[in-house]
């Protein structure tokens, strides 16, 4: 087997597009929830809150690429040129001679032309519909347009899986390098918020409604949450080959260790305590490491009241109560198809740093949570070299992803 390890990465987020961005308001300990009322339109939607990327401006593309991207794509292709940037890749030949794939995912395409279908349906309207509107709504739309952008002609691999779509991709990406199948993969997940996004989870009562304390919410593990917040953004890491990245001389960030993915077969949205444990061992497994190795676990914590509940038992099951863990979404809310990436990220270089940030806004960790190690206040130093980061979907489709750290 082959050893893969990131070379680049890149983000657009609601914190910041580079890193030293992000780490600068992890440790101010604010997140970037704020009130949406642009959604004042829809009268019956409970949550008002969102984590928008409200500075995005769209880069000084060709509009022959700009007519089959919506906002999702965009994001998607934008944190995908920052990593290729950030991996000494960009513009290179290598990149576009076949030996670089694509693994991406979201959970859908962009909103916009799937009202201008929808309106085709309910009056008989074709106004508004153009030659690229699918291309824009399809679920493979993002990684799609990354491999055309940059004239990728490796494998593509579409990973629109919800709220795993980010891991599972460099989860994919990772067995693809692994298996020898491709030297160089562009792996991620991106998310654009929507009403519509919201809605899905405002109709299980799963979105907090403390509509005038976006400061204050979503709050992960803690005993007061009452649901998640839906955020945007997306983010591109680059997977490649140990030796071919040691041939060009590349920065390498971590190696890419264990992967494990499976699925509850029980309920579309409950989550299975018992199967997320099971995905957290087959990745310890195929890293061919002991559950104390890893020194810190990046929570999926969307501040739902079940999820967090069945999550925070898998991973004391699996890795015991001592384990540091903490959640990235009580920041920037739950991402969807981004999170996966965006969590990986973010882990990895606070992993390289030995700096852990804390979950904000977890005050008392609700007594039905396991007992943990969670990060609260100031966050922590930790010298490790191994970090986990979990990821669960709807339809009960688990990740987890453990990272080395290189030395």
């Amino acid at each position: 087997m082959k050893r893969v390890v990131i070379t680049g990465m890149g983000g657009v987020t609601p914190l910041g597009h580079d890193w030293s961005q992000v780490a600068s308001r992890l440790r101010e300990g604010r997140n970037a929830v704020r009130k949406m009322p642009e959604w004042d339109f829809f009268d019956s939607l409970n949550s008002r809150l969102g984590c928008p990327v409200d500075d995005f401006q769209l880069p000084d593309w060709p509009r022959k690429h700009l007519r089959s991207m919506g906002r999702v794509a965009q994001l998607a292709v934008a944190a995908s040129e920052r990593a290729l940037r950030d991996a000494g890749l960009h513009g290179d030949n290598s990149i576009a001679d076949g030996r670089m794939g694509v693994a991406y995912g979201s959970s859908g395409g962009s909103v916009d032309p799937i009202r201008v279908m929808g309106r085709m349906l309910e009056t008989g309207s074709m106004q508004g519909v153009t030659a690229t509107s699918y291309v824009q709504m399809m679920a493979h739309t993002t990684a799609v347009n990354v491999g055309v952008f940059f004239g990728l002609k490796g494998r593509i691999l579409p990973t629109s899986s919800a709220c795993t779509s980010g891991s599972q991709a460099i989860g994919y990406g990772y067995e693809t390098i692994q298996q020898g199948k491709q030297k160089l993969m562009l792996c991620g997940g991106a998310e654009e918020l929507s009403g519509p996004s919201v809605a899905v989870f405002d109709t299980l009562f799963a979105t907090s409604t403390r509509n005038d304390d976006g400061a204050l919410t979503p709050r992960p593990f803690d005993r007061s949450r009452d649901g998640l917040v839906v955020g945007e953004g997306a983010t591109t890491l680059v997977l490649e080959e140990y030796e071919h990245a040691r041939a060009r001389g590349a920065r390498i960030y971590a190696e890419i260790v264990g992967f494990g993915c499976n699925s509850d077969g029980n309920h579309i949205t409950q989550p299975t305590s018992e199967t997320m444990a099971t995905a957290m061992q087959l990745a310890l497994q195929d890293a061919q490491i002991a559950p104390e190795a890893i020194g810190y676990v990046s929570a999926h914590g969307t501040a739902t009241d079940r999820g967090d509940i069945a999550e925070s038992h898998a991973t004391a099951n699996v890795l015991g109560p001592r384990v540091p863990i903490s959640s990235m979404k009580s920041y920037v809310g739950h991402t969807l198809g981004a999170c996966g990436a965006l969590e990986s990220w973010w882990a990895v270089e606070m992993m390289r740093a030995g700096w852990f940030a804390p979950t904000i806004n977890l005050d008392e960790p609700d007594p039905a949570c396991a007992e943990l190690d969670y990060i609260v206040g100031n966050g922590r130093t930790i010298q490790t070299d191994y970090v986990m980061n979990n990821n669960f979907a709807f339809g009960g489709i688990n990740t987890s992803l453990i990272f080395k750290a290189c030395v």
